[in-house]
């Protein structure tokens, strides 16, 4: 019970109110009954029943008194607190206690409070039990499952999802501001951006990495000889396979050889890579990622002093060779596609390279499909067809290739012959898809039957190039 605290108008401990008051019951419990029933019946109704609540209440007053507080609040506070929420929320929404049923299950809360939960569990703010009697409230009453569909799809207006990951294209969009500001005293080349776009974003999502995420399995995937191949390694193997065929450029512009004293069979991506694998003395962990950062940092940095004067420096592939430009960018798509490797074996979303670097890479496959054609054809992989000896430049048969969304363009690919001109009045077939899946296409990530294009025109023709694009993927 709070003591009381006179006031700034009381004489003592207590009001003259109360003193007035207990002496009023003092004198009516002081009277013997038959002359309280003479006066009550010489007064108006109303009085009589004002007197009668007076008398009540005093008596409640005076019986609550001598009880503790947890008695008077109506159920014992150590039994009220030992009981879980869900239970302590059925009591007091429900009813009294011993209101259950006969085989001891709580009754169903109210239409009422089920429905003044329905915010709550939109916001995925119920307790279990509340949620479960509120979902099987939804189930039979429909004017409860409508507002409860309202309120999940404004909590969606207000949540909505939002990827963390920065925009491909941010970081070009940012450089570019600023050197408009301020020219770099030693620019990359125009050519040579993708490369250090994609290595950078890479570098981004190896930076958190913990051992768990270095040793995740990944599957390398490819076509050879038009049948779909794979290499299992892990994020640390494809790094070190990155590092490994990167050197490859490095090489042809003067730079140290990652490989050391290790010898390939053939100076070929893949025969490297084995090799590197092959002589490590144990398998590549999360230490790969420095030297194939330093790597990638020198190659930028080398063709930016370099300048104009590696224009005819060619990079050697083994079995074909690439000029410095081309190459540069084969090494930003192929950074791209296992960095989605990567992201797919940690479960990380990764999206595609800008537009304009997209749009690069697209046109750098487009430029290699006639070659890749030919050469199919001479080993007996493309369908055999009749044609016309077509002169070098002249224009013969031709596909167009036209590429949608982010780094859409459309091309003409020559059928007959590499030194032949695509061209629109010979044009036998149409080959539309999007410029991420043509890429992943020439990767070797999406077989040629299953790739999702809008086809018209020639069956054949259509079919060599998809399968050509395919043929561009190596591991």
């Amino acid at each position: 019970m709070s003591e009381h605290r006179p006031g700034p108008y009381d004489d003592g401990p207590g009001s003259r109110d109360d003193e007035r008051s207990g002496e009023q019951a003092e004198q009516r419990a002081g009277k013997p009954t038959e002359e309280r029933a003479e006066e009550q019946a010489g007064k108006p109704a109303e009085e009589q029943a004002e007197e009668r609540a007076e008398e009540q209440a005093e008596e409640r007053a005076e019986e609550q008194a001598g009880k503790p507080a947890e008695e008077q609040a109506g159920k014992p506070a150590e039994e009220r607190a030992g009981k879980p929420a869900e239970e302590r929320y059925e009591w007091s929404a429900v009813g009294t206690p011993g209101a259950n049923g006969a085989d001891g299950t709580p009754p169903e809360p109210a239409h009422h409070v089920l429905k003044s939960l329905l915010g709550a569990w939109a916001l995925a703010a119920c307790g279990q039990a509340e949620a479960e009697a509120v979902e099987e409230h939804l189930g039979a009453c429909g004017s409860c499952a409508d507002e409860a569909l309202r309120l999940r799809e404004a909590v969606g207006l207000l949540h909505r999802p939002e990827n963390l990951d920065l925009d491909p294209g941010l970081r070009t969009r940012v450089l570019d501001s600023c050197l408009e500001r301020r020219p770099p005293r030693l620019p990359v080349p125009e050519w040579a951006t993708a490369y250090d776009a994609e290595t950078a974003r890479l570098d981004a999502l190896l930076q958190d990495f913990g051992d768990t995420e270095w040793q995740a399995p990944v599957r390398l995937r490819w076509y050879e000889a038009d049948e779909a191949s794979s290499r299992r390694t892990t994020v640390a193997g494809v790094i070190a396979h990155l590092l490994t065929v990167d050197g490859l450029v490095a090489v042809a512009l003067g730079l140290d050889d990652p490989l050391g004293d290790a010898t390939a069979d053939r100076p070929t991506p893949s025969d490297r890579t084995e090799a590197y694998w092959r002589t490590a003395h144990h398998p590549p962990t999360r230490s790969v990622r420095a030297p194939w950062r330093e790597q990638s940092h020198a190659l930028v940095r080398t063709v930016s002093f370099t300048g104009g004067r590696t224009g005819r420096t060619t990079v050697p592939y083994g079995d074909f060779e690439l000029p410095l430009h081309d190459a540069m960018l084969d090494r930003a798509f192929e950074c791209w596609v296992h960095a989605e490797d990567i992201a797919e074996a940690v479960d990380y979303p990764y999206e595609p390279p800008s537009g304009r670097h997209l749009h690069r890479m697209v046109d750098l496959a487009a430029r290699m499909l006639p070659a890749v054609l030919e050469h199919r054809r001479l080993h007996g992989l493309a369908s055999p067809v009749e044609r016309r000896l077509v002169a070098a430049g002249e224009p013969g048969r031709s596909l167009r290739l036209e590429i949608e969304g982010s780094g859409g363009g459309e091309w003409l690919i020559p059928l007959d012959s590499p030194a032949a001109k695509g061209s629109a009045d010979h044009e036998v077939a149409h080959v539309a898809l999007d410029g991420a899946e043509f890429c992943r296409l020439a990767a070797g990530h999406v077989p040629p039957r299953e790739a999702a294009v809008g086809q018209e025109g020639d069956r054949a023709a259509i079919s060599d190039v998809l399968f050509a694009a395919a043929s561009l993927s190596r591991m």
